[in-house]
């Protein structure tokens, strides 16, 4: 395609404090998900999660809002909740927590 280049040509005049603060930024877009994000990540749907939870589908649709209560109880306390999956070779940090995404 006329006009467009390979992101890595884009970067190679970047400094190296530069590069370092993009790729701190890419880890964190990617380390980032929120719990919709998450599981699509994991290809899998609400159904499916739901059958793996033995719940019904709206029982997994309202596990954000729980845990957005969760959040602002901690917040309520002064704190600031983190909740961290950890899977083989990979943490994720699930952010926003009960926010609409």
């Amino acid at each position: 395609m006329t006009g467009h280049k390979p992101f890595s040509e884009l970067t190679e005049n970047f400094t190296p404090q530069r590069r370092a603060r993009v790729a701190a930024k890419a880890a964190a877009l990617h380390d980032a998900m929120t719990l919709e994000e998450l599981r699509n990540a994991r290809s899998l749907s609400q159904e499916e999660v739901a059958e793996a939870l033995a719940v019904g589908q709206p029982a997994v649709a309202k596990l954000d809002m729980h845990a957005g209560n969760l959040r602002r109880y901690v917040e309520a306390l002064g704190g600031t909740l983190e909740i961290t999956a950890r899977f083989a070779g990979t943490t994720i940090v699930i952010s926003k927590v009960g926010e609409s995404t």
